[in-house]
């Protein structure tokens, strides 16, 4: 429900049906002797399916905190070089988000892929039915601190991921500063703009390929630092 790439709204709802009934049957091999014993003991099985399902949730959204990273990068980067007000429609965010977030995000999700991350999120999943058991809520102090984590983490690998854009962007509204002010009858942010994108968009073809590796290896780093890789 929560998984980046498998849960988007632009892919049709049989088939993220379809992928978690195969994830649940791949499972059952090395979950089946875990699960069985207290799935058919005498407790309350919705207690334990909610249960369940809260962990499952909150495991999700750590993954989506740090994927959004990505999409952080693309509307900060979007913000520098004057494409901020280039909209389109993104089923990820529910809504309307910068041409380069989107951009960002559909690029994360296939390097995701194309690097087999998602098989870190698979682990993850079995991972956590060893750090807690079934019929049991996690630590909610535990949890929350993770999540403070995750939060951290994912605004750290988004101003990483865009900081040659920052500074490009810090450098170029200084230059045009200079320039308003040694013309000042002149609309210099105006006439500027379409450099501004040219030379902004420049940069990032340049950065790009290296941003997206930065980001695949932040992202396989904060798995094995939190242990769920």
């Amino acid at each position: 429900m929560l998984l980046p790439a498998f849960s988007e709204d632009a892919i049709p709802g049989r088939i993220r049906l379809l992928f978690g009934v195969g994830l649940a049957f791949g499972l059952y091999g090395p979950l089946n002797r875990i699960v069985t014993p207290i799935a058919t003991a005498p407790i309350g099985f919705i207690a334990l399916l909610v249960s369940e399902m809260m962990v499952g949730l909150a495991l999700g959204m750590i993954v989506r905190i740090i994927f959004q990273s990505a999409t952080m990068a693309g509307a900060i980067a979007s913000m520098q070089i004057g494409l901020s007000s280039a909209l389109v429609f993104d089923p990820a965010q529910g809504g309307q988000a910068p041409l380069l977030s989107r951009f960002a995000g559909v690029a994360a999700a296939v390097m995701c892929l194309s690097l087999n991350l998602h098989h870190l999120w698979i682990a993850a999943i079995l991972k956590s039915y060893a750090a807690f058991p079934i019929g049991g809520l996690p630590s909610a102090s535990g949890f929350a601190q993770l999540a403070l984590q995750a939060v951290a983490q994912s605004m750290a690998i988004a101003l990483s991921l865009v900081a040659p854009l920052i500074l490009y962007g810090v450098l170029f509204n200084l230059a045009l500063g200079l320039a308003a002010r040694m013309a000042p009858t002149i609309q210099v942010f105006f006439i500027a703009q379409p450099l501004n994108i040219l030379l902004g968009m420049t940069l990032l073809a340049t950065t790009v390929g290296l941003m997206f590796t930065s980001f695949a290896d932040a992202m396989a780093g904060f798995f094995a630092v939190a242990g769920l890789g």
